[in-house]
């Protein structure tokens, strides 16, 4: 198999888990530290490789997301339609950050796409969500370092396998 069909694979499995992920249900209690999956795995992969993650699949897997869970038709899309510009627009920066600058970033990240999804809620006519809607994105903060070290060892893997 080539190395681009191989890494199309990568892309595409890493995705369908964060879609799993984010559809687990857990205990009420525990609900708020869930991480944003497919956000976090929208960043690393227009971080790393910008040609598998462009602004149109970003979109394309949002739709795919509110389809899935349930929500209003667009709010996934466009916040990692956000996700994904940012990264694409900062990604050389982004990418030789040392791995604790590189969490701050994701946390600042995450907490935007926490603001785009209150003004989107907002716009819908949607209530204020309670505090715990802002744990989410500490959780995710400390995802991230495992997260890239898993990645990335796939990645060295998938290529060493070339």
């Amino acid at each position: 198999m080539s190395r681009l069909r191989l890494q199309a694979w990568l892309v595409t499995a890493t995705m369908l888990a964060a879609f799993a992920l984010q559809l687990m249900p857990l205990p009420p209690l525990a609900e708020p530290f869930k991480p944003y999956w497919i956000g976090l795995l929208v960043v690393y992969w227009a971080m790393e490789t910008p040609e598998r993650m462009g602004l149109g699949r970003a979109f394309a897997l949002g739709l795919c997301a509110d389809i899935l869970v349930g929500q209003l038709l667009g709010e996934q899309a466009m916040r990692l339609l956000v996700l994904a510009f940012i990264v694409l627009r900062f990604r050389a920066r982004l990418r030789f950050f040392p791995l604790g600058q590189q969490a701050l970033a994701v946390l600042a990240l995450l907490l935007n796409d926490r603001v785009v999804t209150l003004m989107i809620r907002g716009f819908a006519g949607e209530p204020m969500p309670p505090p715990a809607f802002w744990i989410a994105p500490l959780t995710g903060t400390l995802a991230w370092p495992l997260l890239f070290v898993a990645l990335d060892r796939l990645r060295l893997r998938q290529r060493s396998a070339d």
